[in-house]
C-alpha cells in the first residue's frame, strides 16, 4: 500500500505578527492574509517548483526552496520520503518585512507534507509534534505557533528547548491595520542589533505589559495602547528602521497602539477602532513628505485576524 495520496493536496497558511508590542519571541497573532500551497507526490525524481506572487523572483526553485526543505523534513520525521513531487506556490505574505513569511513557509509545507500521507497507511504527526520538528527550522516559535494555529498565541522553549503554546481568540472587534514598507529588513540582521543584557527597570515594563496584552487581546482592547508599549527589542533595533520607528512613535503619540510588527520594519496598529485604518494613512503621508513616489513606498492595509491556522483545503475552494 502506498504511503502517499495520489491527489494534489492544498494547504493555506496565514501570515503572523510577532513579538505583539512587549511580548519579545513569545507573543504572535495571525492575520487574514494567506500563502498558498499545492504539492502532488510524483514517481519522477526530485521536485519541481513553481512561484507566483511575494518573493517569486528571489526564491529558489529546487531543494533549497524553504517550503520543499521544511516539506523533506516532515516526510523524514514521518519516515515516508516521495521519490518525487511538484509544489506550486502563490505567494500573497510579504517577503523580509516583519509578517512571518519565513515561519508560514515552514509550517506551510510541513502541514502540506503531513496532508499528504494517506490517513489509511496509519503515520500521522501531531500538531505539537510538527511545532517541535519546525522549530528545528526556525529556533524561535512565536510566528510558527501563529502560523500553525491561528488567533493569538503565547508560545515559549522549556529548559530543554522544547516548545509550547497556548492559543487563545483574539476580541472579536480586533483589527490589524499595518503599514508595510517597500523596503525589507532579514529577521537575522534585526537579531543582531539586540542587547546581551536589559535593565531591571525595562525587564520589569515588559513583565508587566505582556501581561497586560494577555487580558487586552482577549477582553479589553482599550488597554491595548498600554499594553503594546515596549523597551526591550524595539528601542535596540531603531537604527535599523528608522523610519518605521518615527512611524511607530507619532501613531502613538496620537494614542494609537502601534509596535513594530516581528523583526520588522512593518508596523502593527490592533485595534478595535475604525478610525485608526485613517490615522495610519494620515501619519504615513505626513511623514513621507509630500512627494507621491515617497508616499508610496508604504502600503497600508485593513486586515482581519485569522482565527484559523494553516490547513488543508479543497482545490477548488476559494
Amino acid at each position: 500500500m502506498t504511503a502517499f495520496r495520489s491527489e494534489a493536496v492544498r494547504v493555506l497558511v496565514p501570515a503572523s505578527s510577532a513579538n505583539v508590542g512587549p511580548g519579545f519571541d513569545s507573543a504572535g497573532l495571525a492575520l487574514a492574509v494567506y500563502d498558498e500551497l499545492i504539492a502532488m507526490v510524483t514517481d519522477d525524481e526530485g521536485v519541481l517548483v513553481e512561484v507566483a506572487g511575494e518573493g517569486a523572483d528571489e526564491v529558489p526553485r529546487d531543494e533549497q526552496h524553504l517550503v520543499v526543505a521544511a516539506m523533506r523534513t516532515a516526510f523524514a520525521a514521518m519516515g515516508q520520503q516521495p521519490t518525487g513531487f511538484v509544489l506550486r506556490c502563490r505567494n500573497a505574505i510579504p517577503h523580509g518585512r516583519g509578517l512571518g513569511s519565513s515561519a508560514a513557509a515552514i509550517i506551510g509545507g510541513m502541514v502540506l507534507a503531513r496532508a499528504m500521507v494517506a490517513e489509511e497507511s496509519g503515520i500521522a504527526m501531531s500538531d505539537e509534534e510538527l511545532l517541535s520538528l519546525a522549530t528545528t527550522m526556525e529556533s524561535h516559535p512565536d510566528n510558527l505557533s501563529a502560523a500553525l494555529h491561528g488567533g493569538f498565541t503565547i508560545a515559549w522553549l522549556d529548559d530543554a528547548g522544547s516548545p509550547g503554546c497556548v492559543r487563545m481568540n483574539a476580541h472579536p472587534d480586533l483589527r490589524a491595520v499595518l503599514a508595510v514598507p517597500t523596503e525589507t529588513l532579514p529577521t537575522l540582521d534585526a537579531r543582531r542589533v539586540l542587547p546581551a543584557s536589559v535593565s531591571y527597570a525595562d525587564a520589569v515594563h515588559n513583565v508587566s505589559r505582556s501581561a497586560l496584552l494577555v487580558h487586552a487581546m482577549t477582553r479589553q482592547p482599550d488597554l491595548l495602547w498600554e499594553a503594546m508599549s515596549d523597551r526591550l527589542h524595539q528601542p535596540a533595533r531603531s537604527d535599523a528602521y528608522p523610519e518605521a520607528s518615527a512611524l511607530v512613535a507619532s501613531l502613538r503619540a496620537a494614542g494609537v497602539p502601534a509596535a513594530i510588527s516581528g523583526a520588522g520594519p512593518s508596523v502593527i496598529a490592533v485595534t478595535d477602532r475604525a478610525e485608526d485604518f485613517g490615522r495610519m494613512h494620515d501619519t504615513v503621508a505626513s511623514l513621507s513628505g509630500a512627494a507621491q513616489k515617497d508616499a508610496s513606498r508604504w502600503r497600508v492595509h485593513d486586515l482581519a485576524i485569522s482565527e484559523v491556522g494553516a490547513r488543508e483545503c479543497p482545490i477548488d475552494s476559494p
